[in-house]
């Protein structure tokens, strides 16, 4: 089995910046594209920021030149830097990843538990 665990987040005003954190274990035998999604109230999730494992990152319009995506290969962990916050940053934020994982060779994708970003205008 494997987990996604994130930290960081929280309540901030417009223009500030948070950094988030994830971090994958468990049965890994590789990890592959890790990235960021959003969810605003009464909204679908969305793509925030994807980084492979070679280091191409893919960042949603709304967040290019405002937040960084990074990652460890060696620990498996993935961080967001969200600089320039704004009210409609607001949202869970949840952590993802593509996993080969040594039970059964077999690929899983697991989702973090979310972590809440409030931004204030």
């Amino acid at each position: 089995q494997v987990q996604l665990v994130e930290s960081g987040g929280g309540l901030v005003q417009a223009g500030g910046s948070l950094r988030l954190s994830c971090a994958a274990s468990g049965s890994i035998l590789s990890v592959s594209a890790m990235g960021w999604y959003r969810q605003a109230p009464g909204m679908q999730r969305e793509v925030v920021a994807v980084i492979t494992s070679g280091g191409r990152i893919t960042y949603a319009d709304s967040v290019k030149g405002r937040f960084t995506i990074s990652r460890d290969n060696a620990k498996n962990t993935v961080a967001l830097q969200m600089n320039s916050l704004k009210p409609e940053d607001t949202g869970v934020y949840y952590c993802n990843a593509d996993v080969i994982s040594y039970v059964g060779n077999r690929k899983v994708s697991p989702w973090g538990q979310g972590t809440q970003v409030t931004v204030s205008s």
